[in-house]
């Protein structure tokens, strides 16, 4: 049985998601924009990411409401992509994610996560190590 391009015959909501989100580029177009990068000449330094498949991730995260473009310059006009609620709520993947990837892909600790009131380290599943508040993602620094 020969493999489809896409999940949309499998009854499996990691199926589904990865149709919105597992794409090559998309989750790191995402991280970037909940780290604050909101204009696509800023998206394109940090990521270093082709434009056409830039352009392509930007209109599919935009077409699923994960990310909002909004227009911040009438003349010439120019737009800024903003996470949305729901784009938000991929933060715990994106934690989780880069946890598992420093335990078992990269010995290095590339980027720590920090709780902005009280500066302890996030845990894996949010939890903050120093006060123990579950860390939403705009109290993270």
């Amino acid at each position: 049985m020969a493999l489809g391009k896409d999940y949309v015959t499998q009854e499996c909501s990691i199926a589904r998601a990865l149709e919105v989100v597992g794409e090559r580029w998309t989750l790191l177009v995402v991280r970037d924009a909940i780290y604050g990068v909101r204009r696509y000449n800023d998206f394109l330094v940090h990521l270093g990411i082709p434009r056409a498949v830039l352009s392509a991730r930007l209109r599919t995260l935009t077409e699923e409401g994960i990310l909002e473009k909004r227009r911040y310059q009438e003349n010439p006009p120019r737009d800024e992509y903003v996470v949305t609620e729901r784009g938000a709520a991929l933060w715990p993947v994106l934690r989780a994610l880069g946890h598992w990837g420093r335990e078992h892909v990269d010995a290095h600790r590339l980027r720590s996560f920090r709780h902005a009131d009280c500066g302890g380290d996030v845990e894996p599943y949010g939890k903050c190590a120093a006060c123990g508040t579950l860390v939403p993602v705009a109290d993270v620094v």
